[in-house]
């Protein structure tokens, strides 16, 4: 049987010393991990590249469904997986959902894995 992790709570960006700082406690190398495995699925990898360089900054499932080439059930998985990681944000507008990257949650993660890597 596959060791499941534990669901903690990821909606807010990252938040700590930068792993090169000091070692990390368990906790924090945990909240790193999954996000960090959140996006460790290259259809997830082209979603967020698809939503960051979007004019627009958002587009709905349908949309990112098309990008992709892939049916909307398998696109709404992973952007379910990357909604709990706190990657992106979506909305219900009428019947469609819109999603949109959160810069800040992917800055966080940048900045902790290396403080200098976006300056």
């Amino acid at each position: 049987m596959p060791k499941t992790l534990p669901v903690i709570d990821m909606t807010a960006p990252v938040c700590c010393a930068p792993v090169a700082a000091a070692p990390v406690d368990a906790d924090t190398a945990l909240a790193i991990a999954l996000r960090l495995k959140a996006i460790a699925d290259p259809v997830r990898v082209r979603l967020l590249s698809i939503l960051l360089s979007d004019p627009d900054g958002e587009r709905n499932s349908g949309e990112l469904a098309a990008a992709v080439g892939l049916g909307e059930s398998t696109v709404s998985h992973h952007l379910t997986q990357l909604r709990k990681a706190g990657l992106i944000a979506s909305e219900r507008r009428g019947m469609n959902t819109v999603h949109a990257a959160r810069r800040e949650a992917l800055s966080a993660l940048c900045v902790v894995l290396d403080p200098n890597c976006c300056r």
